[in-house]
């Protein structure tokens, strides 16, 4: 049986490739899938030399369409969320290093919210994304419900979250939701570059810069300036810090070591 989820460490130079690989069901979250991706989560971020994640569907008619509604009919919700994760092992998840979302169809349900818990989003023309849990008698629990209204306008939003109607990919893009919208043939390529702009910085300067913009809209002003604050010092100590102005001083591009 092949693996739920599969990592590919390296599909770039300091780029991870993680695929969410049930196809047959639009890659749906059973409890193999929350383990494997709470997995492919643990590995990423013990791997120095991994700078940025993208996380993509297997096929190009699904990304994800939330939880297997098959499983759940016979199991309920059990195995669903992880302890350190959530649900699918993946929305509540500490991550320090940023996830694009590279949308190759349906995004769905908890699939939206996965894609909402990543930091970038790169999407082909023909996905749509919803939160259509208040069709089935659900509540969109996994981070959707405050999510969306903070990546949409609040009227597109509280209109998706209280209809359950999907909306494009061309509408999510127009109002910000989306930072890329390509060609379905395109979708893994542009997010390549994407990845491939974000690892010409410091790493450990943009992990320190992501985790404070992570927090802002949950922290207030004098909050993020103290965050701020120490963000800067802990980025003063590495080696980074003092590789950027060398190399602009010197006029070479600069090495960083990610430390």
């Amino acid at each position: 049986m092949a693996s739920e989820v599969v990592l590919s460490s390296m599909i770039a130079e300091h780029v991870a490739l993680v695929t969410l690989n049930r196809p047959e069901v639009m890659n749906a979250v059973n409890p193999d899938v929350s383990l494997a991706l709470e997995r492919a989560v643990r590995a990423t971020e013990e791997n120095a030399e991994v700078w940025v994640v993208i996380l993509t569907g297997a096929g190009d008619k699904g990304f994800c369409t939330g939880v297997d509604l098959g499983y759940m009919a016979r199991h309920g919700g059990k195995g669903i969320r992880t302890r350190a994760g959530g649900f699918a092992g993946f929305v509540n998840q500490s991550r320090s290093k940023p996830w694009i979302a590279a949308v190759n169809g349906y995004a769905l349900a908890g699939g939206l919210e996965i894609v909402l818990a990543c930091d970038l989003v790169v999407a082909a023309e023909h996905a749509k994304f919803g939160l259509p849990e208040v069709k089935r008698g659900l509540v969109a629990g996994a981070g959707g419900l405050y999510r969306l209204p903070r990546a949409l306008p609040r009227a597109l939003a509280f209109e998706a979250i209280v209809t359950g109607s999907p909306f494009a990919a061309q509408q999510a893009f127009a109002h910000g939701m989306v930072n890329r919208l390509v060609a379905r043939e395109k979708l893994i390529e542009e997010a390549l570059a994407l990845a491939a702009t974000i690892c010409q910085n410091a790493p450990v300067a943009v992990r320190e810069s992501l985790a404070v913009a992570r927090q802002a809209y949950d922290l207030s002003d004098v909050e993020l300036k103290d965050a701020s604050g120490m963000a800067s010092l802990r980025n003063s100590l590495t080696e980074d810090y003092k590789e950027g102005p060398r190399a602009f001083v010197e006029k070479r591009s600069p090495r960083w070591q990610g430390r």
